[in-house]
């Protein structure tokens, strides 16, 4: 019997944030995998991306191949610390995001679009 506990699953590899700037808007876009073990990397990068104190943060999870409840908290927490001075929205559509956010009720408690172009759109329209 082999134990591969820690080779079976390279956490280094699991999910990857990237930042880029639209208008006036902060775009965190998350790829790989939401879980307990990547949660508290996504809640970094909010927490650094909040840190310039954007108007407006959208988190991008198109490249979401699974969302786990813990990165559904870090979402809530991001709109809890981001306050009233930056506007939150998520970019998330199909059964891995999407379908979560919905079926928790999350798309009441900041924006969802189904793309990035959408959200910069809600964003501008206020």
């Amino acid at each position: 019997m082999t134990n591969t506990s820690g080779d079976a699953y390279p956490l280094a590899d699991a999910m990857t944030t990237s930042v880029s700037v639209h208008d006036e808007a902060t775009v965190l876009t998350v790829a790989g995998e939401v879980d307990l073990a990547t949660a508290p990397a996504l809640e970094n990068a909010i927490d650094a991306a909040l840190s310039g104190s954007p108007a407006a943060l959208i988190i991008d999870l198109l490249q979401v191949t699974f969302l786990a409840s813990a990165g559904m908290a870090a979402l809530v927490g991001a709109h809890q610390r981001a306050g009233q001075s930056t506007r939150i929205a998520v970019v998330a559509d199909g059964p891995a995001t999407g379908r979560q956010l919905k079926m928790t009720n999350l798309d009441q408690v900041f924006a969802l679009h189904p793309t990035l172009d959408e959200a910069l759109a809600g964003l501008r329209e206020g």
